[in-house]
């Protein structure tokens, strides 16, 4: 089975959980609950819904020629699955490409919520990006438990040597779990429905977010 094709049906497993939860369980309160964007017809969509002003941004580039946009789970097998991929992206187009990451945790999930808090309060010490590849590289130890796994994070939030006393406050302050509803109002707002959703230039990434995917159209846009 190849690279592409293992990808493919994970997301696609991951997407079916995704609507199935989303009728059991519901978006949550308050949140966006119709699509206000087409992203179907592979047209760019209104920017302000895909990068915010405190959006985070973990590559970056002069020139603006190439911007990936990735609504994304922590707690997602699928989004576990594609962070390899986006990473060897990153290492390859360092300083050539923009890479955004947005929360999009999903109905269903138990500690997918609790993960984005806990990037974002990790983030209120400049350590986003150490936290963000954290809970991917420990996915297995805590994804998909039915209990809280709050005691775990505040394990790597230690290990990551945060100042734990800012970072508990941080983690339980209205404004945190506000900061990752806003971006999940985005993705509704998208008609995201699954992780992960990736954006190139401002569309609907057509295809798997595979590296040999993600290269292909990077050095397509870069040559253009």
């Amino acid at each position: 089975m190849t690279t592409n094709l293992k990808i493919t049906l994970i997301i696609a497993a991951g997407m079916a959980a995704v609507i199935a939860a989303i009728v059991l369980f519901g978006r949550p309160e308050g949140s966006v609950t119709e699509p206000v964007v087409d992203t179907a017809s592979g047209q760019p969509v209104p920017a302000e819904y895909l990068v915010r002003a405190d959006s985070h941004k973990l590559s970056t580039a002069a020139d603006d020629k190439v911007t990936l946009v990735e609504f994304l789970d922590f707690e997602c097998e699928s989004c576990g699955a594609a962070f390899p991929h986006m990473e060897r992206i990153r290492a390859e187009y360092d300083g050539k490409i923009n890479f955004v990451v947005r929360y999009f945790p999903l109905p269903g999930h138990r500690n997918g919520e609790l993960a984005a808090r806990v990037a974002e309060a990790a983030g209120k010490q400049d350590k986003f990006e150490a936290m963000y590849a954290t809970l991917f590289q420990t996915q297995s130890q805590w994804g998909e438990a039915s209990e809280s796994k709050e005691e775990f994070f505040l394990n790597l939030a230690k290990q990551t040597g945060l100042d734990m006393a800012a970072f508990r406050k941080d983690l339980k302050a209205p404004e945190t779990a506000e900061r990752v509803k806003k971006d999940q109002d985005d993705g509704f707002a998208l008609g995201i429905q699954g992780t992960p959703t990736v954006f190139f230039n401002g569309a609907l990434l057509d295809g798997e977010p595979s590296y040999e995917n993600l290269k292909a159209k990077i050095d397509a846009a870069l040559a253009s």
